[in-house]
């Protein structure tokens, strides 16, 4: 089994459940990682035997695009939508951490993950 690692996409969009975070948006990072076997693509270096990660980034872009009140449903959609549209993954996680919530105290940022 090999991975394909996507570090650090960072984007900003409108999520949240507060109608302030539908208005004014917020930056979130998008970490996403393949479990795939790209033995043939080594050997034959043709980039139709592996997972593009030209592909992997435009899907995360476009769903995070979507308004969502839950980062857990942004996530669900990105590895649903890799599943079923990108042949060769065998796993996926994706992990987004919205920077400097909206919260009552100072914190860095706060993420979900999701592996299927």
């Amino acid at each position: 089994m090999h991975q394909i690692q996507l570090d650090t996409i960072r984007l900003y969009a409108y999520h949240g459940c507060l109608k302030e975070e539908s208005l004014i948006g917020s930056n979130y990072e998008v970490d996403v990682m393949i479990k795939t076997n790209f033995t043939e693509a080594a050997i034959t270096d043709d980039l139709s035997k592996t997972v593009d990660y030209c592909e992997v980034f435009d899907i995360v872009k476009e769903e995070m695009n979507i308004r969502a009140n839950l980062l857990e449903n942004v996530a669900l959609r990105i590895v649903k939508r890799m599943k079923n549209t990108i042949a060769n993954i065998e796993q996926v996680s994706v992990k987004i951490t919205k920077l400097n919530p909206p919260m009552n105290g100072n914190v860095k940022g706060v993420s979900i993950i999701i592996e299927e």
